[in-house]
């Protein structure tokens, strides 16, 4: 059963060791987030499992949250360079252009990651997909920069929900 193809009843029906595979990277390199979702089966539909994310999500306190921010790559980074981004965030950053940008853009961008991990501690994480363009990303990145350490690991934390709703409906068709 290819996952790409998978229907909500499909999902229903998975041996919770296949489900916490093909769901395991809902979360970045973050496993019990599918072992926690699991035990919100059976799903009504891709909303359902969304929801079951969110509520985990919203379960941790701020060092937990930190934590799973901390596993997200940085957009352009060194992880991208060596060519070891997981496959989803591979997906997401060549659908958004981040590995055709510019040289400026990207000298531009990798100054501004280090900006932003040294006032907050985790990479800038923003739902790529859907961007316009790599200039539409940096400018909500200078924009963030602003923002104190708790409002900023809020916004990381619900830019991580965009992520697992789009990652959910690449898995499961509607």
């Amino acid at each position: 059963m290819d996952p790409l193809f998978m229907n909500i009843d499909e999902v229903n029906k998975l041996p919770s060791h296949q489900f916490i595979k093909i769901f395991g990277n809902i979360v970045e390199h973050y496993p019990a987030a599918a072992i926690d979702i699991l035990k919100n089966r059976p799903f009504r539909d891709v909303g359902d499992i969304s929801d079951a994310v969110n509520s985990y999500l919203d379960s941790f306190n701020e060092h937990d949250m930190t934590k799973i921010v901390q596993l997200y790559p940085d957009l352009a980074g060194k992880i991208a360079d060596l060519d070891k981004l997981s496959p989803e965030s591979t997906y997401e950053q060549i659908s958004a252009g981040i590995f055709y940008i510019s040289a400026n853009s990207k000298r531009r961008l990798i100054c501004m990651n280090k900006q932003y991990r040294a006032k907050f501690g985790f990479p800038y994480i923003i739902c790529v997909l859907g961007k316009k363009n790599t200039s539409e990303i940096l400018d909500d990145m200078e924009s963030r920069l602003r923002n104190g350490n708790e409002e900023e690991l809020y916004t990381a934390i619900d830019e991580v929900k965009k992520i697992c709703r789009l990652r959910l409906l690449r898995l499961i068709k509607q």
